[in-house]
């Protein structure tokens, strides 16, 4: 099943749509199912904005990003069958590469970081109750940077790798207790190479997944890891994705997977637009039979209304991208 929506439809007509789409969408396992993705409407067009599923509201927060000019933003979207924007009292200020996840303890999102408009790296914390944004003031904070972020379920807490700032790429490990409102440095016995990477929880294994990305010198990756809550553990699958950086990755429990698109490789222009499933043993690519365009930092997460995975925006070769698609699972 493949249903666009074209730019100018009402957000009516979108959120019937969309509604029509779940509907006529089921879950299955990947082997027994077909996965497609499913083009819908999008907020201005911008890379590396910070995107999260916030579980207490039941809708996908999207706040700032960069633009053509380069344009910094500081504005607050959500998803919830289509984007709405919204005005807070209070907010971040514009950057772009903050890191940002569902807290499931604490019950809020928490954004960290980022390279903010006036041309500096940022080390601050920001929670989202749904309503409004609020600055925490933890006694550590982890060294300004862009970074990922995401929800470890198995410890309750945010994890943090990696990332980069004006001296280069980082490899050190962070975790942010958001019910004491701390972040606390982890000290692995084994870890990935200093690098900017995407990460994703993986609900099948209980684990934090860790693929590819970039280190100093446009050196990019292609080996995966898992966070078992104390350490680093690299994985040896069969086959995976090609080394890339600036790819999105999201866990799907319709697929029981963790999937991951786009990124580029070796020199900007070169983004991709490949999907692949992350079984807890080994990649899997695979072969939808409607595809976006290549882009890379994008963002990406899933949404259990819809039961679909959410992508929005990113660069490739041409201007910002403005495009929102779905994954979704089909007969």
């Amino acid at each position: 099943m493949r249903i666009t929506i074209k730019e100018g439809e009402s957000v009516g007509k979108r959120l019937l749509l969309c509604m029509a789409a779940a509907l006529m969408m089921h879950a299955g396992t990947l082997q027994a199912q077909t996965a497609n993705w499913i083009e819908a409407g999008s907020p201005s067009g911008r890379c590396c904005m910070s995107m999260a599923y916030d579980g207490a509201t039941q809708s996908t927060v999207l706040f700032s990003g960069t633009g053509p000019g380069p344009t910094y933003y500081g504005d607050t979207w959500v998803w919830r069958g289509g984007w709405f924007r919204l005005s807070p009292a209070t907010s971040p200020s514009p950057r772009s590469g903050g890191g940002m996840a569902f807290d499931g303890a604490a019950g809020n999102v928490v954004l960290f970081g980022g390279y903010s408009d006036t041309g500096t790296y940022l080390n601050d914390t920001w929670t989202w109750d749904g309503t409004n944004w609020t600055q925490q003031f933890p006694p550590v904070s982890p060294p300004a940077r862009t970074a990922a972020m995401v929800y470890d379920a198995a410890t309750g807490t945010v994890l943090l790798f990696g990332g980069g700032n004006a001296a280069g790429v980082l490899g050190d490990t962070w975790a942010w207790d958001g019910l004491a409102k701390t972040w606390t440095q982890q000290h692995p016995g084994a870890s990935p190479s200093a690098r900017s990477a995407p990460m994703a929880y993986d609900g099948a294994t209980k684990t934090v997944v860790l693929f590819g990305g970039n280190g100093n010198g446009a050196v990019e990756f292609t080996d995966t890891w898992n966070w078992n809550g104390t350490t680093w553990i690299q994985q040896f699958p069969a086959s995976a994705p090609s080394a890339r950086t600036a790819a999105s990755m999201t866990y799907d429990p319709g697929l029981a997977a963790v999937v991951l698109f786009g990124g580029f490789a070796g020199s900007w222009p070169n983004s991709l637009n490949d999907t692949w499933a992350w079984s807890g043993a080994n990649w899997r690519e695979i072969h939808p039979a409607t595809v976006p365009p290549n882009r890379y930092s994008l963002g990406m997460d899933y949404d259990p209304i819809g039961k679909v995975v959410l992508m929005f925006g990113g660069y490739s070769s041409g201007p910002a991208r403005g495009d929102t698609w779905l994954l979704a699972l089909a007969p």
